[in-house]
């Protein structure tokens, strides 16, 4: 079974590129974000509703490879998919490409904890785990 995936649309905005008009490297951790929240969303479950139900996951590892820049007015996707690492870890990877012409911007990944509401690690929730099984 292939893990699941979202792919998440988003314009290069002004205010996310630097002087050149290319876009500032820590934006992509928020895409990377954006991609995060879609796929749990699509699944039916959103972080809102996960926090209420007490879990959060925090990211406890993030990279990125940047292979070409993005800049300003450029559509691209995040290309998003996770895996279930550990019994209280989860994985998310995460491709960025220009839309304009198939190229691939950046690659990344980031690694998560399952947190209780104490703030101490716990069990994925079982839809998570459902989820990316």
């Amino acid at each position: 079974m292939t893990s699941p995936r979202s792919v998440s649309r988003i314009r290069v905005r002004y205010a996310d590129t630097d002087k050149m008009g290319v876009a500032y490297y820590a934006n992509y951790f928020v895409w990377f974000e954006v991609g995060r929240t879609d796929l749990l969303r699509q699944s039916g479950w959103s972080y809102r509703e996960m926090e209420a139900e007490g879990f959060s996951l925090p990211v406890i590892e993030a990279h990125c490879a940047y292979r070409a820049p993005a800049r300003y007015d450029d559509e691209i996707e995040v290309r998003t998919a996770g895996a279930h690492v550990s019994p209280v870890r989860v994985q998310f990877t995460y491709e960025v490409v220009r839309m304009a012409d198939e190229a691939t911007l950046a690659t990344g990944s980031t690694v998560h904890a399952s947190l209780d509401l104490r703030g101490r690690p716990s069990r994925l929730p079982e839809r998570v785990r459902t989820l990316l099984s």
